[in-house]
């Protein structure tokens, strides 16, 4: 049975600081914003985080109903402009041929919070760093709001935010993390599809969950050696390279 799957600027950063590290006149100060050739073979030193610990996340795409609870949650926990998400979940539709029935394909995307991050190496300023944790974070005290590290991800889980002129992004949640709490996409995922948790405990539930669901398990787009964190069960081996920019996937194994 063949299913089809119909899919659906850079803000001014702060010019005077790009004029000094160019070291440049104000009139001549030029910025062409072009795609960076991600260093991920270079990465800097990894700053402090909770020690012993390494997160990732696991989505179950057989539990997500879509219901957008997550980005809802989101918004609400970490203030994003409004139009500007953190997380939110992709939905495709899937026309069966047999019965010409309709039915909808959810995926949630957020940063992949990679092992090799390409966002981290191309920041002029090391404004983007990760922990020993492995969680990326910016710092948005030293963000120029350049962009190079939004072209960098492969995962399209960065943008430019509205209100601060900085990059910005999924953080986990640290600020809860840190003190016993769920991120609030986990806490709010009204399907219980996302799992949050230490890679390094083999004892804990995301590792029981990966080590279950072995032949299962795939991350978005392999073949950027990023080596992402953010896992998935029931994801199509035509969603696992993405999409975007498609106008159809054409899917010859059921869900």
């Amino acid at each position: 049975m063949r299913k089809t799957v119909k899919t659906e600027q850079l803000q001014p950063g702060k010019r005077g600081f790009l004029k000094n590290l160019l070291g440049v006149g104000a009139a001549a100060t030029v910025i062409p914003i072009t795609p960076v050739e991600a260093g991920i073979n270079d990465q800097p030193p990894r700053r402090p985080g909770m020690a012993g610990k390494r997160f990732g996340m696991l989505v179950d795409l057989r539990k997500c109903i879509g219901c957008q609870a997550c980005t809802v949650g989101c918004s609400m926990e970490n203030q994003a402009p409004i139009g500007q998400f953190r997380t939110t979940v992709l939905q495709y539709e899937v026309e069966d041929y047999d019965d010409g029935l309709p039915a909808m394909f959810n995926l949630p995307r957020l940063c992949n919070h990679c092992e090799n991050p390409p966002c981290v190496p191309v920041c002029p300023v090391q404004a983007t760093f990760q922990r020993e944790d492995g969680i990326v974070l910016v710092d948005n005290e030293r963000c120029v709001g350049c962009a190079y590290c939004v072209q960098a991800c492969p995962y399209d889980a960065r943008f430019i935010n509205h209100e601060t002129q900085t990059a910005d992004k999924c953080t986990f949640c640290e600020h809860r993390l840190e003190v016993g709490l769920l991120p609030a996409c986990v806490e709010t995922c009204v399907g219980g599809a996302r799992i949050i948790g230490d890679l390094n405990d083999p004892n804990s539930l995301i590792s029981q969950q990966l080590k279950e669901n072995s032949d299962d398990i795939k991350v978005l787009k392999p073949d950027m050696n990023t080596a992402p964190r953010v896992y998935y069960i029931g994801m199509p081996d035509e969603f696992v390279n993405g999409v975007e920019g498609q106008t159809s996937v054409r899917l010859v194994a059921e869900f």
